[in-house]
């Protein structure tokens, strides 16, 4: 799942700065230490979103004393859109391997798209790839 660095800056008005290096367009903060976590990751999904609807480049996985993931549903879409990228391949490229249509596919980028989780099983089968996922404790 990715995953990427956070800064933690105490603010002068008793709240926490949140930044992401790998990220810059990051900037949230909270009013607890133990939500940090939870407003990182709503910060770095809204980054990530807003980079897939565009289909920019997206920072490969860091790390650092604090870290912090987005969502399942995010992480999914970054790691499809890392495998194809990694493979040479294109979104076209997914249509012909998976018979379906370009708008189909499409919704597997799209952030605000639901996707099943077959419809990933899917798109990663034909990349040779399986998705596999691991629970770990909160932080």
């Amino acid at each position: 799942m990715a995953q990427y660095q956070i800064e933690i800056t105490p603010d002068d008005n008793d709240t926490f700065l949140i930044t992401c290096p790998d990220l810059p367009e990051v900037t949230t903060f909270s009013e607890k230490l133990e939500d940090v976590g939870f407003y990182a990751q709503k910060a770095i999904d809204e980054a990530l979103a807003a980079r897939l609807s565009r289909f920019e480049d997206l920072p490969q996985d860091s790390t650092g004393k604090h870290i912090a993931q987005p969502s399942l549903l995010i992480s999914l879409k970054v790691a499809l859109i890392r495998e194809l990228k990694e493979t040479g391949q294109t979104r076209a490229d997914l249509v012909r391997a998976l018979g379906w249509r370009r708008n189909q596919v499409d919704r597997l980028f799209q952030p605000r798209h639901s996707t099943r989780l077959d419809q990933f099983d899917a798109a990663f089968r034909v990349l040779g790839k399986k998705p596999v996922v691991e629970l770990e404790p909160c932080a």
